[in-house]
């Protein structure tokens, strides 16, 4: 099963080493990756060229906000109500149940995800938590509401707001979206083993957070929001370190008519032995 909504990878400079696109690939769930001018003949060796969407820009210096509003334009002018938009440095994708990660091997979370997010009218963003922040010697819900929603995202076309400033876009949109009255919706029972920011060459490793770039992603966040957000130094580096309680209140509006069945719906998916798989 794959996903209903439009997939979009946003990538630079990683023709060498396509992890997200690669992962898609085996999971065999339809995409594009979105890259610029200069690096097609590139980029057309590492993925299927038709799958490849050039940007009518490069080089701008503005991180990658040009390319995700570009992006968010594309899905539109398809007609989707939603797209995902993923970064390139995503190894994997893997469902976590009784605390142990599975690696998927079809798209089927993906539409398991947009099946939960349009039973309700006021879900602004979706997305995958981070294998590296994901405890398994604790008990985990299968999401949680109104946090940041970071590198692997579900957005809602009709949202009254695009992408914006030049760091730490994610959270940035996530807070506005919040403060509005919106809610977001964080998967633990789905996650994403993504490289750690400046592990891997290319994308906005240069760019962004060379030098003092980290201290500068923090003070930009913090400039616009200054009510949520705080400034640390912590384990070598420094951080932003956000406040959500404020958005605890911000509830699920269901749409009329939604019924919920009981019982659970593994919408097809079970757990084998990769050996016996060939994988």
């Amino acid at each position: 099963m794959n996903p209903q909504y439009p997939v979009y990878i946003i990538s630079k400079g990683r023709a060498y080493k396509p992890l997200t696109a690669n992962a898609l690939e085996r999971m065999n769930v339809p995409f594009n990756i979105v890259i610029e001018p200069q690096e097609y003949d590139e980029y057309a060796q590492a993925v299927d060229p038709k799958k490849i969407l050039v940007l009518p820009f490069s080089n701008l210096g503005q991180g990658s906000i040009p390319a995700r509003n570009w992006v968010w334009e594309h899905a539109i002018s398809r007609g989707a109500e939603r797209h995902w938009i993923l970064d390139d440095n995503i190894e994997k994708f893997a469902r976590v149940n009784r605390n142990d990660a599975s690696e998927v091997s079809s798209g089927t979370i993906f539409r398991i995800s947009e099946d939960f997010v349009d039973r309700y009218t006021n879900i602004a963003l979706a997305g995958f938590q981070y294998n590296f922040f994901t405890k398994y010697n604790y008990p985990m819900p299968a999401y949680i509401l109104n946090t940041r929603i970071y590198s692997c995202i579900l957005i809602k076309n009709d949202l009254p707001y695009r992408w914006r400033g030049k760091y730490n876009e994610d959270t940035d949109l996530s807070l506005r979206a919040l403060k509005d009255g919106w809610s977001t919706v964080l998967f633990f029972a789905f996650i994403q083993f993504k490289a750690k920011t400046m592990t891997m060459k290319g994308g906005n490793t240069d760019e962004l957070y060379a030098g003092d770039g980290r201290l500068k992603m923090a003070q930009s966040l913090q400039e616009q929001h200054p009510d949520v957000t705080k400034i640390h130094y912590r384990y070598g580096k420094w951080q932003h370190l956000v406040n959500y309680r404020p958005f605890k209140n911000n509830k699920l509006i269901r749409k009329p008519g939604i019924v919920i069945p009981n019982g659970v719906n593994e919408f097809g998916m079970k757990l084998v032995d990769k050996k016996e798989y060939g994988f």
